[in-house]
């Protein structure tokens, strides 16, 4: 499972303003750091310097979860004031974007994390939030443009994101919309690839809309996993799209 290490900033910084904390929302937020090592083990380390003036709960990279704050306690992260709702009555969880990390990877565990926040504490999923609800500003910025997609891949996130197989065979050449919509066998091959990343053609529907055929639905899988990978989100499957869901299947 993911491991949450526990390393609470100092009772002494101002940025631990303690105030009781029934957690009635959960706020995403992304730490906008690039920079290599900019994992949430470094944020960590900058959350509990006593020169800092923000503060959130979790930080989620690629690989563990940082807990900063008690979650019965407010922090400092959502920019809607002293006594805003968002400061005052919601988790706040950063999800690290770090150019040496894996922002997808990052983004499984934060969502993992979510649910398992939800049940705890009795949330319900349309109280799962962005940062900009609060504050309006664009954050997390690479989550905003899909943001429902994100939350249906909290539902599907009972259990820990495990290592995915590399015995998924993908297609060759280029797969585009077409009318009449292009169907068979490589269109399956590449649906189950995109499923087994969480980019479901229709999450919700029979087999996931898994089907054989490469309609909207599969297109717009298609486009929201180059989104999520720093591709031309056109929804066209080529050779560079084939290439990233190849390291991703690894």
């Amino acid at each position: 499972m993911v491991t949450i290490k526990k390393d609470f900033i100092p009772v002494s910084n101002d940025n631990r303003p303690g105030y009781a904390m029934a957690p009635a929302y959960i706020t995403v937020h992304n730490t906008a750091n690039t920079a290599k090592g900019a994992d949430a083990k470094m944020h960590a380390k900058f959350v509990k310097n006593p020169n800092t003036s923000e503060s959130w709960h979790f930080t989620v990279d690629d690989s563990v979860i940082y807990q900063h704050l008690p979650i019965d306690e407010n922090g400092w992260h959502a920019g809607d004031g002293t006594n805003g709702t968002g400061n005052r009555k919601s988790i706040g969880i950063e999800i690290c974007e770090n150019a040496d990390g894996d922002f997808e990877k990052a983004t499984s565990n934060a969502q993992w994390l979510i649910r398992k926040l939800m049940k705890e504490n009795n949330i319900p999923l349309n109280r799962v939030v962005p940062h900009k609800k609060w504050s309006g500003k664009e954050c997390p910025r690479k989550l905003l443009d899909h943001w429902n997609s994100f939350l249906n891949g909290i539902s599907s996130s009972d259990t820990p994101p495990k290592e995915t197989s590399p015995s998924y065979p993908l297609p060759s050449g280029v797969i585009k919309l077409t009318s009449p919509y292009r169907k068979g066998t490589n269109i399956l091959q590449l649906q189950k690839a995109l499923a087994v990343l969480h980019f479901y053609p229709d999450k919700g529907a029979k087999n996931n809309g898994i089907d054989g055929v490469y309609g909207p639905k599969t297109a717009n899988a298609v486009k929201r996993f180059q989104l999520m990978n720093g591709l031309t989100a056109d929804g066209i499957y080529g050779p560079k799209t084939k290439a990233k869901l190849k390291s991703k299947l690894k």
